[in-house]
């Protein structure tokens, strides 16, 4: 499971992957966004788009 954060702007539906919050897209419903998504993790997980920025998480103390 994947999770990533969505809102609304006027028409359309804005999202991203928490894990690679520089990558936005975009539908014209949930569900589209949803497809869209997907497809964006598809891309970065496989490394077809260069230089990804990642986000994690570091132990301390």
């Amino acid at each position: 499971m994947v999770r990533y954060v969505y809102w609304q702007e006027k028409d359309q539906w804005l999202g991203y992957l928490e894990e690679f919050p520089d990558y936005w897209t975009q539908g014209e419903t949930v569900e589209d966004l949803k497809d869209h998504l997907r497809d964006l993790y598809d891309d970065l997980s496989q490394d077809r788009i260069p230089e990804v920025r990642r986000t994690a998480e570091l132990e301390v103390g």
